[in-house]
């Protein structure tokens, strides 16, 4: 290593590591920052911070204490790592060779976070360089990490390999490339594999979670490896080693998944090991990656019903982990009555805006969330004692804040359970009833806890063989809600939640009084427990309750109501969020219901009130603006009273984030608003322009400032896709509600909505979403079109090629392409002769994609658009006639719907000049389906 330090300047860049991770004087913590931010793009910089790294004699003259030698060298492999993330791409090639010599040489260090420091800054120079910029670099650590010249220590070898457990992790794409004939992973899997041999259980365990790494993908080349992996897996699974066999876990599990069929051969084996793992007390986390398996298997079509010989074993190692470990015993444990104390700041969860479904105009419906959310994934993990740079260790206050929200073991089980009974029913019901027995009534709360929690895993899945147990089921549920237990009555209420959709559906009047009143009460009480979890696992369930039973909820909307409102009086803040939820479930699903002037009277107030508290730079106006959307869809034009300044506060946050959004674009200074404020805001403007009657929403548009339509217009330009969603969505609200305010804008709005219809313009991260974009750019087309009739004349020739461009394009999603036609036949309506030169270029796909589309409003108006196309340039139906006689066929079979008028005479003048056309139509005729020529000739004389 020529280059050497000048100690002065070592110096000082030491005193600025150590005092930007001290924490101890936040002046100098503050400072120290700004000046290695200021180095961080000089060479020369990268060098003193490599030699620091490495412990190089000039640095150990320092003579620092161990500590601090330790945080120093920390806090310069962080700054050296985001250095070269940063500028590695400008550095001279003689720096980088040094760098790497130093950060190479670090790996034998004795201290293993420094090694593990070390392989990250390893990990990132092959990711900005690539794999050929350093061609030594794998064969060398493979060589460290194999003991290849049996002389290599302990350390080393465990350095090396933590450094290539991190390569494989960062660089699995480019490691499975293609270079001059040889890919890098040909030659690295079986070394791995060899290395999983080592006598280091770290060294091991390393060597398996690299080989984990190119799994999820199953490449070509882990592929045909695969048989070799497996025979290693096998092996493995008996080694002492915890941390080994946690990812020798993984590896199965992950092999589910791609490739089941290697696995269902040896599931007799697999359950023994996996049953004998999650009963590993000692190791919680290897626990939990053998529940994950389970889940896996579950979830997998092919192998799960493998698992029916075997759910004796199963299940009942399920529900000995669903009962919380000692350590979240005492966290929980005489749970305080906290309703009365305030939140404190960290309690608050951020909060994002609920992605709005995009209109769709044709057949289609939003999915449901599932019950058990894994917020932690099984993924990759070097060393599962270590943080990675820049990691700041939860204390205490943290890690209880909420047993709850942590993915574990418990959660995983229960997840596990759920999807099991879903698929063998009574039969997983058979093993679980004997633990309900013995541990529902039992007197440790922690057994009655996950009993219950038992119950309600297994409630969708088992529905037909716990009914009969239900008359005494519910009744014991109801009474647990008043245990001592904070916890007990929170999953208590959970558990009932899951049974909602039985006791709501109950069609005997007597049992839907003796049961689901009670529980609908039981539950409703409990939204003002003293405990502030019970109330939000309270608020939780009636939501789903709500969703369950639906309009049977519309006979009790006063009490419902009242209950609210005593909430929105005692919650505090974090709570708050989940009754946003409840008000807006209940006037999703019971709707005009909520119309009724004593509730109007009874919940607005209320939620005004709280709308006044809240700032217009809270997250909380994000849950609150989705609420309130769906009361006003709900309330109709009896929003009216509220309408208005709802309306003009919504201006008010799109013109300040707009106006923040252009700071920050012309001065680094300024902070990038969050989306989320316009998203929201967008999305209540459109609730109130539908529920409104088209006066009072027009007067709320031309009164509005800044003016309204220029606010839009900066919004459908937002690089967000998400307001992009949500302009295009209001723009046709618009168009339906307030066209009148709208026409003098279109000359500006339109070319920018032409332009969102380039498929080109579309960011391939952001695919799924800017397909959402497109297909509310395309509804909001079909609904100007239709109002502005020949007015588009201008427009129709670019429109058109935006359309095609879509429909013509196999990877856009079916939704999309529907919305497309449907505007593209709706441009014909008033302007058909523009289009009817192109009619042979589109005809076909326009047929084959609204075929299937629901005979709606939208679609009649799109085939009487189509039809007049047809009349204007009948000869270029040539190549798909016979798909137009059928979708003749097909809309005549519908005609009673509420059609618009014009469109059974417009297929009629084209059918019979068809008929006039064909020299022999009879024969023509003949090679269509029986039913369609019947309907043909009875409905159009043909």
């Amino acid at each position: 290593m020529a280059w050497r330090p000048e100690l002065g300047s070592m110096q000082e860049l030491v005193g600025y590591l150590k005092d930007a991770l001290s924490g101890r004087d936040q002046n100098a913590q503050r400072y120290a920052t700004m000046m290695l931010g200021q180095a961080k793009s000089s060479p020369a910089t990268a060098n003193y911070l490599a030699y620091i790294l490495s412990d190089s004699p000039i640095f150990q003259e320092l003579s620092l204490s161990p500590a601090d030698n330790i945080l120093v060298r920390s806090s310069a492999a962080i700054n050296l790592k985001n250095t070269i993330r940063a500028h590695c791409k400008a550095f001279p090639q003689s720096n980088m060779v040094f760098i790497r010599s130093a950060v190479l040489s670090t790996l034998q260090d004795p201290v293993s976070q420094i090694r593990n420091f070390a392989g990250s800054v390893i990990s990132e120079i092959v990711q900005k360089g690539g794999i050929l910029s350093w061609p030594e670099l794998l064969p060398e650590l493979l060589a460290l990490a194999g003991n290849d010249s049996s002389s290599v220590t302990n350390d080393s070898q465990e350095g090396a390999m933590s450094a290539l457990a991190k390569i494989c992790e960062d660089n699995k794409q480019s490691l499975d490339k293609d270079y001059h004939g040889q890919r890098p992973l040909t030659i690295m899997l079986p070394k791995l594999l060899d290395i999983t041999s080592s006598p280091s259980a770290k060294v091991r365990a390393f060597a398996v979670a690299s080989i984990n790494s190119f799994l999820p993908q199953l490449s070509q080349t882990a592929g045909n490896s695969l048989d070799s992996i497996l025979a290693r897996l096998f092996h493995l699974a008996e080694d002492p080693s915890d941390s080994v066999r946690r990812n020798v876990c993984r590896s199965f599990t992950q092999i589910v998944d791609l490739a089941p069929e290697k696995v269902r051969p040896h599931m007799g084996g697999l359950v023994d090991f996996f049953v004998l793992q999650q009963r590993n007390t000692d190791d919680p986390d290897l626990a939990l990656e053998a529940a994950e398996f389970w889940l896996s298997v579950s979830e997998n079509r092919q192998l799960c019903p493998s698992l029916a010989p075997f759910l004796g074993q199963i299940v009942p190692v399920l529900l000995e982990s669903m009962v919380y470990d000692e350590e979240d015993i005492l966290r929980l444990e005489g749970d305080a009555d906290d309703a009365d104390q305030e939140d404190r700041a960290e309690d608050l969860k951020p909060q994002f805006a609920t992605s709005k479904t995009p209109r769709i105009i044709t057949n289609g419906h939003a999915g449901m969330n599932g019950d058990f959310v894994q917020t932690s994934s099984s993924g990759q993990s070097h060393n599962d004692d270590d943080l990675s740079e820049g990691e700041i260790e939860d204390g205490d206050d943290a890690a209880a804040a909420n047993v709850e929200d942590r993915w574990n073991l418990r959660k995983c089980s229960a997840a596990a359970l759920d999807v099991l009974a879903s698929s063998f029913h009574g039969a997983v019901f058979a093993v679980t009833l004997p633990y309900l027995t013995e541990n529902l009534r039992h007197r440790d709360w922690p057994n009655r806890e996950a009993a219950v929690l038992a119950i309600g895993a297994v409630a969708d899945g088992c529905m037909d063989a716990v009914t009969p147990h239900l008359s005494d089921l519910v009744p014991y549920l109801l009474s647990l809600l008043e245990d001592q237990e904070p916890v007990i009555r929170l999953i208590t209420c959970w558990a009932l939640g899951r049974y909602s959709s039985w006791a709501s559906h109950l069609e005997d009047p007597g049992d839907r009084k003796r049961y689901f009143e009670p529980m609908m009460g039981g539950i409703l009480n409990k939204m003002l427990d003293r405990n502030k979890r019970v109330q939000e696992a309270a608020a939780s369930a009636f939501a789903n309750l709500e969703e369950k039973a639906n309009k049977c909820l519309e006979p009790y909307c006063g009490p419902i109501v009242r209950q609210f409102v005593q909430c929105f009086a005692q919650y505090k803040d974090r709570n708050m969020f989940i009754l946003y939820d409840c008000v807006q479930t209940l006037a999703e699903h019971v709707g005009p219901a909520l119309k009724e002037q004593a509730l109007i009277d009874t919940l607005m107030p209320a939620i005004i009130q709280r709308w006044s508290k809240v700032s217009d730079q809270s997250q909380e106006i994000f849950p609150l603006l989705e609420c309130l959307s769906y009361v006003a869809t709900a309330l109709g034009s009896d929003f009216a009273p509220f309408a208005g300044p709802v309306f003009a506060r919504c201006i008010r946050i799109i013109h300040q984030s707009l106006e923040q959004y252009v700071m920050s674009i012309n001065n680094e200074a300024f902070d990038k608003p969050n989306k989320d404020f316009l998203v929201t805001s967008l999305d209540m403007l459109s609730a109130i322009i539908q529920a409104l009657e088209s006066r009072q929403s027009g007067e709320l548009v031309e009164t509005s400032q800044p003016r309204f339509f220029d606010l839009l217009l900066f919004c459908m330009e937002d690089p967000s896709n998400d307001v992009r969603q949500s302009s295009y969505a209001l723009l046709g609200d618009c168009a339906v509600n307030v066209f009148h305010q709208l026409h003098p804008f279109l000359p500006a709005l339109i070319p920018v909505l032409i332009e969102q219809l380039d498929l080109d313009n579309m960011k391939g991260e952001d695919i799924d979403q800017g397909f959402s974009v497109i297909n509310n750019a395309c509804w909001s087309c079909g609904e100007i079109a239709m109002r502005e009739s020949s007015g588009m004349g201008p427009h129709v020739e670019q429109l058109y090629q935006r359309l095609l461009g879509i429909i013509s394009n196999p990877e856009v999603p079916t939704s999309v392409n529907e919305n497309a036609v449907i505007a593209l036949g709706r441009l014909g309506v008033d302007c058909p002769q523009t289009l009817a030169p192109h009619l042979e270029e589109f005809a076909k796909p326009f047929l084959h994609i609204i075929g299937p589309v629901e005979y709606t409003d939208e679609k009649a108006d799109a085939l009487l658009g189509f039809n007049r196309i047809v009349e204007r340039n009948p000869q270029s139906m040539e190549n798909c006639l016979a798909d137009y006689f059928k979708t003749s066929a097909a809309y005549a079979r519908h005609s009673n719907s509420a059609f618009r008028s014009g469109i059974l005479e417009s297929f009629y003048r084209n059918l019979i000049g068809y008929k006039n056309l064909i020299p022999n139509f009879e024969l023509f005729l003949q090679q269509l389906p029986t039913r369609d020529i019947e309907k043909l000739r009875t409905s159009f004389n043909l």
